[in-house]
């Protein structure tokens, strides 16, 4: 604990994304910004004596739909429960497959798995790196039941390109934007383009619930089965343990409901914090050598889930890694190609399948990113980082 003119509050880390624990020193991978009013939120639900399906669920639901600016909101346990419970309900099952990006965090793809579905991946688009429409099409077959495309890294996906191949071939879209919230596609946020959109709460994400997840939809059908679902599969009724359908536990409690309304009430500050710091990242690393930085769509609003920079083909990002984390500063390779991990190699996938994916991956690194990142700690990573990369050593043409 820690107190500021005698609020005394919660200040935590996530230790584990760091690399290093040299005391004053290391520089986390992610951060996430709780303060004074979601502790006051969380000891108003301890009071209560209601820790779940009491009134700050629906409390937090509703701030979280007239922010992004949706009919309802549905809040779950995980990004990845409510993915599973948006194929469930558009049907999705045994024999269908789902089409996403390989290039995600694996649950885009678990989702499938989980409704009993396969798994079928299109390959990216080298500069947005969200799924190719193109792409997306050609992978169509008899069994496509659903598309599952990724808003990644904050930056929308071609949504309207997308919603026109499903409404051809008559397909379902659970849109993910469990990266994505408050970004904006050609003057609309994401999670108000029709489809039920889910948005992820985990600890380094733009808002945080500890654990948890939200879906939007304006549809009232979809928004009651899903509310249904997620509690067991509980009668319309209301009637009390009547199930009529197979459900799930994916509820939020109201602990982490509360959390989540503290920060929808500061999202926007939130969001501005993360914006102003991935412009300082931007202005450091302008003129730098060997560094691609995040891309730029015109008409569109980047909401900056990490900072994410692309090193030259031949870096050794391994070495680059372990270098900065010497220095006290945490990094990862963001993200690793969902086909190319174990479960997906031994459902029968290999490397050349997804070339652009492939190469992206290979040479993606995430630096330090989080709103109370400061500049002098993103100075000394940008110092740090390109001292790394002028050492001949990380290049494999010299350790050749």
């Amino acid at each position: 604990m820690s107190s500021t003119g005698g609020t005394r509050y919660l200040t935590p880390t996530l230790s584990f994304l760091s690399d290093v624990s040299v005391a004053g020193e290391s520089i986390p991978l992610a951060q996430p910004d709780v303060g004074p009013r979601e502790e006051e939120l969380v000891l108003e639900v301890l009071r209560s004596g209601i820790l779940s399906l009491g009134p700050m669920g629906p409390r937090f639901e509703r701030a979280f739909a007239d922010w992004v600016g949706t009919k309802h909101a549905a809040a779950v346990s995980s990004g990845t429960a409510g993915l599973h419970l948006g194929l469930v309900r558009a049907g999705v099952g045994p024999g269908d497959e789902v089409i996403t990006s390989p290039f995600s965090f694996i649950s885009s793809a678990n989702c499938a798995l989980h409704a009993g579905a396969d798994v079928t991946f299109a390959d990216i688009d080298p500069v947005t790196f969200n799924i190719d429409p193109a792409a997306l099409e050609a992978a169509i077959t008899p069994r496509t039941k659903a598309i599952v495309p990724v808003h990644i890294f904050g930056l929308p996906c071609d949504i309207e390109a997308i919603t026109a191949i499903a409404a051809r071939h008559g397909l379902a879209i659970i849109e993910d934007g469990a990266e994505a919230l408050g970004a904006v596609r050609q003057g609309r946020r994401v999670g108000t383009h029709g489809s039920p959109t889910i948005f992820a709460f985990y600890p380094n994400k733009q808002m945080t619930t500890g654990e948890g997840g939200i879906i939007t939809t304006d549809d009232d059908a979809v928004y009651e089965d899903i509310l249904s679902l997620r509690n067991q599969g509980r009668a319309d009724s209301g009637a009390w343990l009547e199930h009529d359908r197979l459900g799930w536990n994916y509820r939020m409690d109201d602990l982490s409901a509360a959390v989540g309304l503290g920060q929808v009430e500061r999202l926007d500050s939130l969001l501005a914090a993360r914006t102003a710091a991935a412009e300082r990242y931007n202005a450091l690393l302008a003129d730098a050598e060997g560094v691609q930085l995040p891309a730029v769509v015109p008409g569109d609003t980047r909401s900056w889930f990490v900072y994410t920079v692309l090193l030259d083909a031949g870096v050794d990002r391994n070495a680059v890694i372990g270098r900065l984390a010497e220095r006290g500063i945490a990094s990862k390779p963001y993200l690793p190609a969902i086909h190319l991990q174990p479960l997906y190699r031994a459902r029968g996938h290999r490397e050349g399948e997804f070339p652009i994916c492939e190469g992206v991956s290979a040479r993606a690194l995430a630096l330090p990113f989080f709103g109370k990142i400061t500049v002098d700690q993103q100075e000394r990573i940008v110092r740090e980082l390109l001292a790394v990369l002028a050492v001949p050593p990380l290049l494999a043409s010299a350790r050749a």
